[in-house]
C-alpha cells in the first residue's frame, strides 16, 4: 500500500530573478513524502512546483488536483502516466519520490557514474537580466568561478545595450574560451527577430533560446530555416504533452536544439519521449532545471546522468542550487564548471 503526505514551502531568491515575462522573488513548492508497507522506514521525497504564467499546470485549483491525483496513486499503487500528462510538475514530483523509494531512500536516484560521485556534469553559468553594469558584474563573477559556458538572459533592457555587453565579452574572451548562449524568453517579434539574430551572430553565439513567443509554429519554422544562429526551443514545448503532437512540432519547426525541463515538459517520462524523438531527427538537446529547490535539482541531475550517459559533453543548465536564501541541503556541489554528487 502506497501512502503520500503533502507539505508545502516557500523559497526566497537571493536576488530577483528577472526574465522578459517578469521578476521572481520567491518560489512556492509542494513536497510529497511517499512510503509503502513493503519497505517500512524508507521514504521518497519529490517536489511539485509550477512557474506562474509559464507552466501549463499553473492553475488556481492546483492543490486540489494535486491531492486528488495523489489519492489516485495511493489507490492504484503506481503512477498513472496517461492521467498525469496534463500535469507535468505533479508527475515529476511523483517520479522523483518513487525513484527515491526504489533507491531505498538514497538521494542517488539512479546508479550512474555521476550518482556514484565518479564524474561531474558540465553546467553553464546563468546570468540574470538586469542593468548593463549588473549583468557585466555577474558575468565576471561566473568567469572567476571557472565557468566556460555562460547563458545570458536578454530582452529586458535595450537591445543595443545587450549587444554592447556581448561585444565587451567577446573583446576579452574568444569562443574557444567562453561559450555564450542567450535566452530571449520570447522577447523578439516575428518582424524584428531575424535582424536581431543577424546582429547577435557576429559575436559567435552558440545558440539562442526561444527568440519569439511560443505558439507561432510557422513563424518559428521560418526563423529556424534562415537564422544565422542555432535556435533552441524552450517555452514552445510547454503543454505539448502527447507524443504525436511532439513529433508534429519537431517536424514543423525543425529546430536545431530543444531544452528540456522535466517539471515543465512532461516529467521524466515525457522528457525521455522528447529525447527519443529528437535523436531520431538529428536534433540536439540538453536538460535544465526550472528554478526548483535542491530536491528537484538533485532529481534532474541524476535523471540527466541516466538518460545521457556518463560522457555528457554539452553543458547542462543545472547551476541553480545557490538561488535561494533558504534552500534545502542536498548532497550536490559545484566544482569549477561541473556539478558533482557528494558521496
Amino acid at each position: 500500500m502506497i501512502h503520500i503526505e503533502i507539505s508545502e514551502r516557500t523559497f526566497h531568491f537571493k536576488q530577483p530573478a528577472g526574465t522578459s515575462r517578469g521578476v521572481y522573488t520567491r518560489r512556492h513548492s509542494y513536497f510529497l513524502t511517499v512510503t509503502d508497507d513493503v519497505r517500512p522506514g524508507i521514504k521518497g521525497f519529490g517536489e511539485c512546483a509550477t512557474l506562474p504564467d509559464l507552466s501549463c499546470d499553473a492553475i488556481p485549483e492546483y492543490e486540489t488536483i494535486l491531492r486528488q491525483l495523489c489519492k489516485t496513486v495511493e489507490t492504484l499503487g503506481k503512477i498513472p502516466y496517461d492521467i498525469l500528462r496534463p500535469y507535468p510538475s505533479i508527475l515529476f514530483g511523483l517520479e522523483t519520490a518513487f525513484a527515491q523509494l526504489e533507491a531505498h531512500g538514497s538521494t542517488m536516484l539512479f546508479d550512474t557514474p555521476f550518482g556514484r560521485g565518479e564524474v561531474g556534469i558540465r553546467i553553464n553559468g546563468l546570468v540574470w537580466m538586469g542593468s548593463f553594469d549588473e549583468m557585466y558584474q555577474r558575468i565576471e563573477a561566473k568567469l572567476q568561478q571557472g565557468f566556460h559556458c555562460v547563458k545570458l538572459k536578454i530582452g529586458a533592457i535595450d537591445f543595443g545595450k545587450e549587444l554592447e555587453l556581448i561585444r565587451h565579452i567577446r573583446e576579452s574572451f574568444s569562443k574557444k574560451q567562453i561559450e555564450l548562449r542567450v535566452d530571449a524568453n520570447g522577447a523578439f517579434t516575428p518582424n524584428n527577430a531575424l535582424q536581431r539574430l543577424e546582429a547577435l551572430a557576429k559575436y559567435d553565439i552558440h545558440s539562442i533560446e526561444q527568440p519569439i513567443k511560443q505558439h507561432q509554429w510557422k513563424a518559428m519554422a521560418r526563423l529556424c530555416a534562415v537564422s544565422p544562429l542555432p535556435i533552441a526551443l524552450d517555452e514552445e514545448l510547454i503543454g505539448v504533452n502527447v507524443k504525436s503532437m511532439k513529433a508534429d512540432l519537431l517536424d514543423t519547426i525543425q529546430p536545431q536544439y530543444i531544452i528540456l525541463k522535466p517539471s515543465l515538459h512532461g516529467g521524466m517520462y515525457g522528457t525521455e519521449e522528447w529525447i527519443q524523438l529528437t535523436e531520431e531527427r538529428g536534433i540536439g538537446s540538453w536538460i535544465t532545471s526550472a528554478l526548483e529547490s535542491n530536491v528537484g535539482l538533485n532529481a534532474i541531475a541524476h535523471f540527466c546522468a541516466k538518460v545521457y550517459g556518463s560522457h555528457i559533453t554539452t553543458p547542462q543548465g543545472l547551476g541553480t542550487g545557490q538561488l535561494f536564501t533558504d534552500n534545502i541541503t542536498m548532497p550536490l556541489e559545484i566544482r569549477g564548471d561541473e556539478l558533482w554528487a557528494i558521496k
